[in-house]
């Protein structure tokens, strides 16, 4: 396997600096970590992202989550192990996600539960989550970007430190 070209987001002056910053929100706005990182982690399983779903699954292992958290979040609706709360934000995560998927690209339902957990600052920032690792799914997926032990670096302390900057 082989990339189609370098990462864009390493190439393009500006560009890796810009999508971390946009990423950070979430966490500045109160959201739990745990929510953030099981979002990005089915966004990236929708999208076929391999770099994300690596990612963001050994995040959540570094973060203690249980396995079989980890390993259920595809089938999160037939799973007993996510608060009502997270259901809510797996539902808009995936709504956002698969926009074309419906006339009503996400449905009213779907919003008004995510707005029953989460303050408005929390829910504009869960939006900007679900489109913050989009736009690194898209990336990553245009330009077949491949995965492997090179993730572990960014799975630090000192790596969520300088994303939430």
């Amino acid at each position: 396997m082989q990339a189609r070209i370098e990462n864009p987001a390493l190439t393009v002056p500006g560009a890796l600096a810009g999508l971390r910053k946009l990423g950070g929100v979430a966490k500045r706005a109160g959201l739990p970590e745990t929510t953030v990182k099981l979002v990005e982690l089915r966004a990236s399983q929708i999208n076929g992202c391999s770099v994300c779903v690596d990612m963001h699954s050994r995040e959540l292992k570094a973060a203690g989550e249980p396995d079989k958290r980890i390993f259920a979040l595809a089938a999160w609706r037939e799973a007993p192990y996510f608060s009502d709360a997270e259901r809510a934000a797996l539902a808009l995560t995936e709504a956002t996600t698969r926009l074309a998927d419906r006339a009503d690209a996400v449905p009213d339902d779907v919003w008004d539960e995510a707005a029953r957990h989460y303050e408005q600052p929390q829910l504009a920032a869960l939006v900007i989550a679900i489109a913050a690792i989009n736009a690194w799914n898209r990336i990553n997926a245009a330009t077949s970007q491949i995965t492997g032990d090179w993730v572990d670096q960014w799975v630090t302390p000192a790596h969520h430190t300088a994303e939430a900057a």
